[in-house]
């Protein structure tokens, strides 16, 4: 309970200031004193946005950490297993076949294009002999290529390319009142994390193991997929493509607290949480008063940590 508590604490404090900040006037006193101009903002645009932010990094780092149990690889996330990508490309089938869909039907075509992506990606590992620690995400990179380009390929010759970079970066300029609310889909999803945690750390152990101790192995991972896959084409519908979050907080965790996803899987929430909203705040005050995609910084961020990984592991192994 100790070990929550300080992130926790850290949250609240981080929550406080990205509520304080923003280019529309506010003031904590103004909301105190029901200032109907403060209310306005911190309802429509303050608090929207931190819910976002809070949502998006657990779904990311929770995703991360069953990806990589499940393929029992540690530099696998969303992002390096054609997750993310096959949910773009859904998103482009939507945009040329029914391109007054909202958000929410879009959403769908994203699920069903990364469920279908991810689930291709674990086919080929299982039949793959080699399968080294850069190989398997090298793979999946590689898989993600093939699927972009599919997607660029489509989004030009229909002429909507521009409109398709929307969900190319991640951004939470826009997160406001009326457009984020499909986040809260996230909330049953992550329940439904909890409640399958201890099945995830069997399966972990591989198929025959697992199946010896009466798990339906392939069940399991059914459900791991498609809670990855949904977490991926709701944030990616919503608020963009956010690279490196599902990857570094799962590791930095494991390296702390061990890697039986039921006893890590809260701070890895909670650690999730919180290295997106520093991000968050990060790309709103670096050029004040005007941000930067969230997407870049956590970029920019999330490469340098996970350069520091793989040195780590390298000298490790020496």
């Amino acid at each position: 309970m100790k070990i929550n508590l300080k992130y926790i604490v850290l949250i609240i404090v981080l929550a406080f200031i990205s509520l304080s900040i923003g280019n529309m006037e506010f003031s904590w006193i103004d909301l105190i004193n029901l200032d109907s101009s403060a209310i306005n903002v911190f309802i429509t645009s303050r608090f929207p946005r931190l819910v976002a932010v809070l949502l998006t990094g657990i779904g990311l780092s929770i995703s991360g950490l069953i990806l990589q149990q499940l393929v029992r690889n540690k530099f696998v996330s969303p992002s390096t297993t054609a997750t993310a990508n096959s949910a773009r490309l859904g998103i482009m089938v939507s945009l040329v076949l029914l391109p007054q869909l909202t958000t929410v039907t879009r959403s769908l075509f994203a699920f069903a294009f990364a469920l279908a992506g991810t689930g291709l990606f674990v086919w080929m590992i299982q039949r793959i002999k080699l399968k080294d620690v850069i190989f398997t995400p090298l793979i999946g990179m590689m898989l993600g290529t093939v699927i972009d380009s599919i997607t660029t390929f489509l989004a030009l010759h229909f002429d909507v390319l521009q409109v398709l970079n929307g969900y190319m970066i991640g951004s939470f300029t826009l997160t406001i009142k009326g457009r984020y609310e499909l986040l809260y889909l996230l909330i049953p999803v992550i329940l439904i994390t909890y409640a399958y945690a201890r099945y995830f750390n069997i399966a972990a152990l591989g198929e025959d193991y697992a199946s010896n101790l009466g798990l339906n192995y392939k069940k399991i991972l059914v459900v791991g997929i498609m809670i990855v896959s949904l977490n991926s084409a709701v944030i990616i519908s919503t608020i963009g493509n956010i690279a490196f979050v599902g990857l570094i907080i799962p590791n930095l965790v494991s390296i702390r607290y061990g890697d039986k996803i039921d006893s890590t899987i809260t701070i890895t929430a909670l650690m999730g949480s919180i290295f997106l909203l520093a991000a968050d705040i990060i790309s709103r005050l670096i050029i004040y008063p005007y941000e930067i995609p969230i997407s870049l910084t956590v970029g920019v961020i999330g490469s340098i940590i996970f350069l520091i990984l793989i040195l780590r592991r390298n000298k490790n192994e020496k």
